[in-house]
């Protein structure tokens, strides 16, 4: 799945689940949707949430910025397997910390449902996502060297070494 593919993709779960979400509250939760003091503790957990996933954005960014790509290529593609940082902890860090990204836009709204139905079954398709395109795709891309490196390194890591690795450039 190409870069641009992916991007349409994160723009409809976030708005199609914003504005779903909308209409959905507005019918089922109205108390919730009219509670400032709901909307005051979501909208803080997901400021923190999003920092949280920008700044895994970055260190995964600049990982694969600087060990993936060899030659003129385009931006966000990689031609070389990046088993340095965060990936020799996790196959797919950038993953995991996008997980979390349609979370914190909903606790950022507030939207009841976004945040209990729609968000999380948008993190199940991103897991999904990984299993059914992201990995498919590494092994077509990078032959038996991601074969081995699969062998040697787990999908995602929750250990609190993996997750500090998370929020660390690696030098």
């Amino acid at each position: 799945m190409k870069a641009k593919a992916r991007i349409i993709v994160w723009i409809i779960m976030l708005f199609g689940g914003a504005s779903l979400s909308f209409f959905l509250d507005k019918k089922f939760f109205p108390t919730l949707l009219s509670s400032p003091v709901f909307h005051a503790i979501t909208f803080l957990a997901g400021l923190i949430m999003l920092k949280a996933v920008i700044t895994i954005s970055k260190v995964t960014g600049r990982t694969l910025a600087k060990y993936g790509r060899q030659g003129d290529i385009p931006r966000m593609e990689t031609n070389r397997l990046v088993t340095q940082g965060v990936y020799s902890k996790m196959r797919h860090p950038m993953h995991l910390g996008l997980m979390f990204f349609p979370l914190s836009i909903a606790l950022l709204l507030g939207l009841p449902s976004f945040i209990f139905f729609i968000a999380p079954a948008e993190m199940l398709f991103i897991l999904a996502m990984v299993f059914l395109v992201e990995e498919p795709e590494a092994k077509r891309k990078f032959g038996q060297a991601y074969e081995q490196y699969s062998k040697e390194v787990p999908r995602f890591c929750l250990r609190p070494d993996c997750l500090k690795a998370l929020f660390t450039l690696s030098e």
